[in-house]
């Protein structure tokens, strides 16, 4: 972990549900942001809330846009771009960051924060305790590759890479209590929830950037792990909608996500609960 002065200019790629609310805070704390979208449409809006906005898209091949001017200085860049493999289960997303990472590189950013995931640890049938110092053993596509990347970041001395790995996001409109509603036949009934809410993400991220933690990696998730049959049928409850409906014949299998080194260092207390 190490501790720099960093100037007010910061890079954001990816400035959708997360990364729009986080520049507009990063604005309110007095940093210049710059941030990215794929979609023309978006730039205006972007502008409107005082982030400089860049078209940029990333391919396994090149990158589209004006990333040298995107990234040129910036002291710091968040990287805030999900795989995308649901929808292209084919795609190498390391590819893509790899490109980014030469840009980097040549542009003099000095800090990289890895938005990462906590699906890069494996759910079990024993339910482990994650900790930062258990080691990622994903074993699905997506996890595999955010491994890949996790370590290509922290090992290019090029720049300091902070990883930060957040649970399953959600806020008040996206929640995975109303794309549960009513389903059928759900596996993992008694498997811990982990959850974190985009308000604490966003908490989260400012404080690392204000204290200047780098070199280091970090699991973000809410400190309370009800079952998910338990949680989702309360979360149903109230907001009156249609229970789901868990296979309760299957073993469960899944994992709890210990927050306790973030909180610490940070003195953090998580702001919204599940």
């Amino acid at each position: 972990m190490s501790k720099n002065k960093i100037n007010n200019k910061i890079s954001i790629i990816g400035c959708g549900w997360l990364g729009l609310p986080l520049a507009k805070q990063l604005i309110e704390n007095g940093l210049d942001v710059k941030g990215s979208t794929t979609s023309d449409k978006k730039l205006k809006g972007l502008s409107e809330h005082g982030i400089t906005p860049f078209l940029i898209q990333l391919s396994e091949t090149k990158i589209e846009g004006n990333v040298t001017e995107f990234l040129n200085n910036s002291e710091t860049l968040i990287i805030n771009i999900p795989p995308g493999l649901r929808r292209n289960p084919s795609k190498n997303h390391v590819s893509e960051i790899k490109l980014l990472i030469k840009q980097i590189e040549e542009s003099g950013i000095k800090n990289v924060l890895y938005i990462s995931s906590t699906s890069v640890y494996t759910s079990e049938f024993t339910f482990p305790i994650i900790t930062e110092e258990t080691k990622p053993n994903a074993t699905s596509i997506s996890g595999k590759q955010l491994i890949e990347i996790e370590n290509i970041l922290k090992n290019n001395s090029a720049f300091n890479t902070t990883i930060l790995r957040f649970a399953g996001l959600f806020d008040g409109d996206r929640h995975p209590g109303k794309m549960l509603s009513g389903r059928k036949h759900i596996s993992n009934p008694k498997a811990p929830v982990n959850l974190i809410h985009k308000n604490d993400c966003i908490s989260i991220i400012t404080q690392l950037i204000e204290k200047n933690l780098w070199n280091d990696v970090f699991n973000a998730c809410y400190p309370s792990h009800p079952t998910k049959v338990q949680y989702y049928k309360q979360y149903c409850i109230t907001h009156n909608l249609e229970f789901p409906e868990y296979n309760t014949e299957d073993t469960s299998i899944g994992k709890i996500i210990d927050t306790s080194k973030l909180a610490q260092l940070l003195k953090y207390e998580y702001k919204t609960g599940l």
